[in-house]
């Protein structure tokens, strides 16, 4: 069985070592094998080069500079079917740390649903275990904190994510018409669409901090310039990616109206304080 591990690394250097140091300290069986395809969209510190000389296995693939990371997600997996079709595709962030059996608790939780459906790791604080960051995520509760059994969910931040072969062909990959964020959650709302359940798997299964500094596009600290600047990076609201996103999921009514409010957020910040 062969697993192809997919990620998209800009700029962090020190931590896609770590991270990559403890996928291939991972706890799994023989039997299980991994291919590691990371898409390097443009890093200046070295890191392309500092991964070929200690994971010489991993392929690298350059990126445009320009991905962000659900493009570079896109590209990694499009790399990787290129090589061949895999048994499990694993997401995983580069500032995500799995714990040392993270990898066999999702496998062995993917073979309790006979691996037909989405299966999300869930992470904590590097330095709060108690403090939940990311996982699978309710549309009623928001994001879940694991018990002692899976637990099903509707969508998913993409830090640590298996999805087997099964859901592959039924979901497809990644849509491309997202740079940056969104790409993680409409998969998980389109595989819900398609009949695909998405379980987060019992106990946290990494570290990751949160990231929770108020966005620059609308903070009233931050100049109009700046601000509209944010607004219009892929890094930012992306005013008509959000708005194709919530069209998708939500309906024209909430997408039209969140892309007016957003707007006006953005020119009059202090109206949300």
């Amino acid at each position: 069985m062969i697993i192809a591990v997919l990620l998209t690394v800009f700029n962090r250097k020190e931590q896609t070592l770590s991270c990559l140091k403890r996928l291939f300290d991972q706890d799994i069986s023989q039997s299980f094998e991994i291919s590691v395809f990371m898409v390097d969209d443009g890093s200046a510190d070295g890191t392309s080069d500092a991964v070929k000389d200690r994971f010489p296995k991993v392929n690298v693939i350059k990126g445009s500079g320009d991905l962000f990371w659900n493009r570079g997600m896109h590209l990694a997996w499009t790399t990787a079917l290129k090589k061949q079709e895999f048994d499990y595709y694993l997401w995983l962030n580069d500032d995500t740390y799995l714990k040392r059996d993270a990898l066999k608790k999702l496998l062995n939780t993917s073979y309790d649903f006979k691996n037909e459906s989405i299966i999300v790791g869930t992470t904590s604080a590097l330095n709060n275990h108690n403090l939940v960051t990311y996982g699978g995520r309710s549309r009623k509760k928001g994001l879940l904190i694991p018990k002692e059994s899976p637990e099903e969910c509707d969508y998913f931040n993409g830090n640590i994510v298996l999805i087997p072969s099964y859901v592959y062909k039924i979901v497809g990959l990644n849509d491309p018409i997202f740079r940056h964020a969104l790409g993680d959650f409409d998969y998980g709302l389109r595989a819900k669409a398609k009949g695909v359940k998405i379980y987060i798997a019992s106990e946290i299964l990494g570290r990751c901090d949160l990231h929770t500094e108020l966005a620059t596009w609308c903070n009233p600290k931050k100049s109009f310039l700046k601000r509209w600047k944010a607004f219009r990076s892929p890094l930012g609201n992306n005013p008509e990616e959000f708005y194709k996103f919530e069209k998708r999921h939500k309906g024209l009514g909430i997408a039209l109206f969140h892309y007016l409010t957003n707007h006006i957020r953005l020119v009059a910040p202090k109206l949300w304080n």
